[in-house]
C-alpha cells in the first residue's frame, strides 16, 4: 500500500523543467516581493482573502479562481490576514513539452501563456475548476514518486517522466478548452482605490526607466502624495518606490538575457539605475548573485519560450 503524501510537496528532481505545490496554506513559501520567471505558470486559489497583482493590473480573488502565467510579467499574490490563504501553484518549462506536443499535432496547446496575456479565469469551482485542482494533485503525486524512486536507485525513472509529461499535456488540454470560452477578460467593479493604484502602477510602468519621485506621480496624477503612497501600500502590499526597483530589476534580468552584447553599464542605464555601483549592489541583495554570473547562468542553458 503507498504511503499517504503529506501536501504541500515540491519536487526536486525534475525542478529544471518542472515543479508544484499542491494547497500550501499560510504563509508559507510566501513570495512576497514582485517576481518573475522563464516558467509558465498555473496558479489556482482555493480559499482565503487576496488580491493578485500582474504588472498594472489587480484581481481580487474568488475561490476557484485560475491564473495563467508567462512568467516573465512581474506578479505577486497580496494575501490578507482575516482568512487563511490557500492555493496551489504549478511552474514548468514550455521547452520540456514542445517535443511531444509536435509529435501529437498538438503544437499552439500553449497558446493561452503566450497569447491571453497573463489571464483569469473564474470557474466558481465548477466542473473545471473540479478538473484543474485535481490534475494538479495528481501531478504533485506523480513528482514525489519520482523522487522517491530516485532517492532509492540514485536516478530518474525516465518512464515516469514521461508519466507526468501526459499528465501536464492532459491539465493544459483542459485548460485550452476552457479559455476558449473565456477570451474576454473578466471585468468586476472595483474600487476606487484599486483603480488608483492600477493608474499608479500603470504610470511607473511607463516611466520608471526616468528619474521617478512620490512628488512627480501625485502631479501627473493629480493625486496627493499622502494618498498616492497609502493607497497603493493598502492595495498592493508594498510601497511606490519597491514597485519602481521591482520593475528596474525585471528589466535588469530580461537585458541580461536577452542582450548579451549589452554592457553592464548599458544594463544599468536603460534598466533607470542612476549609477551602475547601485545597479550591482541592489541586484545582489535582491538576486543572491552578481549580474555578470547571473547572465552566464542563463545565456549557458537559455530556454527559449516561443
Amino acid at each position: 500500500m503507498d504511503k499517504p503524501i503529506n501536501f504541500p510537496y515540491k519536487s526536486k528532481i525534475m525542478d529544471e523543467w518542472i515543479n508544484a505545490f499542491y494547497r500550501i496554506k499560510g504563509m508559507e513559501n510566501y513570495i512576497s516581493d514582485f517576481h518573475s520567471h522563464q516558467e509558465y505558470e498555473i496558479y489556482f486559489f482555493h480559499s482565503g482573502d487576496c488580491k493578485y497583482l500582474i504588472n498594472n493590473r489587480i484581481y481580487e480573488l474568488q475561490p476557484g479562481d485560475i491564473i495563467l502565467l508567462d512568467g516573465m510579467t512581474l506578479h505577486k499574490p497580496n494575501p490578507g490576514t482575516s482568512s487563511p490563504y490557500t492555493r496551489s501553484i504549478l511552474h514548468f518549462s514550455p521547452t520540456w513539452l514542445q517535443e511531444l506536443l509536435n509529435a501529437l499535432g498538438i503544437p499552439n496547446l500553449l497558446d493561452p501563456f503566450k497569447k491571453l496575456n497573463n489571464c483569469l479565469i473564474r470557474t466558481s469551482y465548477d466542473e473545471t475548476g473540479q478538473f484543474v485542482d485535481g490534475r494538479i494533485k495528481e501531478i504533485v503525486a506523480s513528482l514525489k514518486h519520482i523522487d522517491d524512486e530516485a532517492q532509492q536507485i540514485g536516478k530518474k525513472n525516465e518512464f515516469l517522466e514521461a508519466e507526468v509529461k501526459l499528465e501536464l499535456v492532459q491539465l493544459l488540454l483542459g485548460i485550452y478548452k476552457m479559455s476558449q470560452k473565456q477570451l474576454s477578460q473578466i471585468t468586476s467593479k472595483k474600487s476606487e482605490k484599486e483603480l488608483h493604484a492600477e493608474e499608479i502602477a500603470s504610470w511607473i510602468n511607463d516611466h520608471y526607466v526616468r528619474k521617478v519621485s512620490l512628488d512627480r506621480i501625485a502631479s501627473e496624477l493629480n493625486l496627493s502624495k499622502y494618498y498616492a503612497s497609502h493607497v497603493f501600500k493598502e492595495v498592493t502590499g508594498f510601497t511606490i518606490m519597491e514597485y519602481v526597483m521591482a520593475c528596474r530589476l525585471n528589466q535588469v534580468k530580461y537585458l541580461l538575457e536577452m542582450e548579451p552584447n549589452q554592457s553592464l553599464t548599458e544594463v544599468s542605464r536603460s534598466s533607470g539605475f542612476e549609477s551602475v555601483a547601485h545597479f550591482s549592489r541592489f541586484f545582489k541583495e535582491k538576486v543572491g548573485t552578481t549580474p555578470s554570473k547571473y547572465r552566464k547562468t542563463k545565456t549557458s542553458r537559455n530556454i527559449p519560450v516561443n
